[in-house]
């Protein structure tokens, strides 16, 4: 599998010219293993609880994530090992983000595994500076992406053909989990929805082909679908209308596709209206659904109770993102539980710092990935958990970073060189005064 080619788009897809107003990056010739560190990445970022077809145990599944982490850093230390990097504002917020986690956390509030999370942390922002090495702007790590999650989703697909029900269990209500490796619904849609993204820009920018696409996103597609993930179908579109917006003025292409999309949508609105709405309440009640399927209670628990001082500032230490044994599901208020009102400031100038960026940037297809990614993080933060520790977001926001950073031809300064011209011997002699 080549890691550099800048036209081959997805796998199986042939070069096509690019029409397009903006021009992609040159490569600067990153390693093929760095695909393999990506992908370790992503295995340490995967769950770790729930049922599968053949029980593993959960111990087991954490020293697989745990040894992908170490193997990762290693990995890239071995490809960066005169230690090169890139600055990087989101890389750098990150590292200012270890000051609090580790703070809060020396107090065992919850325990020593708070300092392995910490150590945890440190391995995955360590890893992400020795990759800033490569970060280009090229679309290399977009396929990256894809290619990686959509293999997680193959073994998604494989144990719902094995086992179905397994794969569909009544206590999630019949919705799609992971039979194979332990995964959420809630997984397994941003997983969906990320690659469904990113995968109709690239054939918006002409970076591969439409059967290419349809390969990816068909089966992706249903998989979503099954999942009945409400945050991950939301971000998916929300997120796709600003970054094809970012797109309207220089491609023809988002224009006729953003066309052609709202006008297919107001005609399934109006169409399978009863069977939308059917789906997208999953069965509940009103009250269950104004409550955000008891999210909100434990947000107010959360808010309610009392905290002292340095807990208000610095939070209780790195946790697994729940109060009172339930799941906070809510990003923020998960860092301030965990890292305090200064975690809180530092993800919210993640957030910031990427979008300004991206807004500054001129219109290419590389700032419209970016600007999705960015919005779908920000989107599902609200009911999704994530942003204070390794996760698959901190990681989407660390693609969006390799697309927003300048090509490395342009940050090196380089001296021109100058011919010498003969100079007269009287002139060499002259004193100069």
């Amino acid at each position: 599998m080549d890691a550099t080619p800048m036209r081959g788009g997805l796998p199986g897809a042939a070069d096509t010219t690019d029409t397009h107003t903006d021009t992609e990056p040159p490569s600067t010739g990153t390693p093929k293993a760095v695909w393999i560190v990506w992908a370790l990445l992503g295995l340490n970022t995967l769950g770790s609880a729930g049922k599968t077809i053949v029980t593993l145990p959960r111990s087991l599944i954490q020293m697989a994530t745990m040894g992908a982490l170490f193997a990762a850093f290693a990995l890239a230390l071995l490809l960066n090992l005169r230690l090169r990097i890139r600055p990087s504002a989101f890389v750098f917020l990150l590292t200012l983000l270890l000051v609090p986690s580790v703070i809060s956390s020396m107090h065992l509030e919850v325990g020593l595994g708070a300092l392995f999370r910490c150590f945890r942390l440190t391995l995955f922002v360590g890893t992400l500076w020795l990759l800033s090495r490569w970060w280009d702007g090229s679309l290399t790590f977009v396929r990256y992406h894809i290619r990686m999650y959509f293999a997680v989703l193959g073994s998604v697909a494989a144990g719902l053909v094995i086992s179905p029900g397994t794969a569909m269990p009544e206590y999630y209500g019949g919705r799609l989990v992971g039979a194979l490796w332990p995964l959420t619904p809630p997984q397994i849609g941003q997983y969906s929805a990320v690659i469904i993204g990113l995968t109709v820009l690239l054939l918006l920018g002409r970076r591969t082909t439409g059967a290419s696409a349809a390969l990816i996103i068909v089966p992706t597609f249903v998989l979503l679908a099954m999942t009945h993930t409400r945050t991950a179908t939301i971000g998916l579109l929300l997120g796709l209308v600003l970054a094809i917006g970012s797109l309207i003025l220089t491609s023809a292409a988002a224009r006729r596709f953003f066309t052609w999309s709202v006008l297919c949508a107001t005609v399934a609105a109006v169409v399978f209206a009863s069977a939308l709405q059917t789906w997208f309440m999953r069965g509940q009640d009103k009250e269950s659904f104004s409550n955000l399927t008891g999210r909100a209670k434990v947000w107010d628990a959360l808010l309610a109770e009392p905290r002292s001082v340095p807990e208000k500032v610095f939070g209780v230490g790195l946790g697994d993102k729940s109060f009172g044994g339930l799941p906070i599901d809510n990003s923020w208020l998960a860092v301030y539980n965990e890292q305090g009102l200064i975690g809180v400031v530092l993800v919210a100038a993640i957030i910031i710092v990427l979008g300004g960026v991206a807004l500054l940037r001129p219109p290419s297809l590389q700032r419209a990935c970016a600007i999705f990614l960015i919005s779908y993080v920000a989107i599902s933060s609200y009911t999704e958990a994530g942003l204070g520790d390794a996760s698959p977001y901190l990681l989407h926001l660390a693609l969006a970073a390799s697309l927003l950073a300048a090509p490395a031809e342009a940050t090196l300064l380089t001296t021109p060189t100058v011919a010498r011209r003969g100079i007269p011997r009287r002139a060499r002699n002259r004193e100069v005064t």
